[in-house]
This record gives structure tokens, sequence and C-alpha cells, in this order.
């Protein structure tokens, strides 16, 4: 199990602590630091059978400012994303069969019923 985790996020916080507190084998990913590449973004975003656009975080100044309402393909979304993680939603969490975005905290707890 993976999860895609940012520190100063109470919802990712708290998936970790559901995690935590299920499983024994999993692995945090700090993507703010550790940047994801376009492949890892692109594997993910299959994973969780969502387009770019559904992954990125819209209310932060950056994509208000830079990218809202500009014509932008997938492929120019997910390196946008590359280059600003903050854009990303989280957390994302990975099993061996499923993935998440774990903003709905009973999404998290049902990964493990």
């Amino acid at each position: 199990m993976k999860i895609y985790h940012n520190n100063r996020c109470r919802k990712s916080r708290e998936a970790l602590e559901i995690i935590k507190s299920q499983q024994k084998d999993f692995k945090v990913i700090e993507y703010l630091k550790e940047k994801l590449s376009n492949k890892e973004i692109s594997s993910i975003l299959t994973k969780l059978k969502l387009k770019p656009i559904d992954l990125v975080r819209t209310n932060e100044v950056v994509w208000k400012e830079k990218y809202k309402n500009k014509k932008l393909t997938d492929t120019d979304i997910i390196n946008i994303m590359a280059d600003n993680p903050r854009l990303i939603q989280r957390p994302i969490i990975i099993t061996k069969n499923k993935a998440i975005l774990g903003r709905d905290i009973k999404k998290v707890i049902d990964l493990f019923n």
C-alpha cells in the first residue's frame, strides 16, 4: 500500500492515521518533497480511473492565476501537476487492487472492510 501524503493537509493526516492503525506494510510518499514524474502521475490517474483535470486542486491560487479558463490537453494538465505538485488532490491511496482519492475519510475506512 502507498499513500501520497501532504503532512500539512488534515485529510491526508487523518488518512495516514487510519492506515497506520490498519496496515503494517505501507509506504508514505511525500509528493511535495519527492516530485512525481509525468509517468507516475499518469499511472496514478489510470489506477484512480480519473481524467487529469479531476486530480487538480482548481481552487489553488496558482491554478486560478495561470491556468484557469485556458484550453489545456490532458498532457498539459499532467505536466502542470508535475511542475506544481501542490495542485494534486490528496491523499491518494493505492493498494494492490485499488486506488482511491481519500478526501472522503469513509473511502479510506472502506478500504479495510
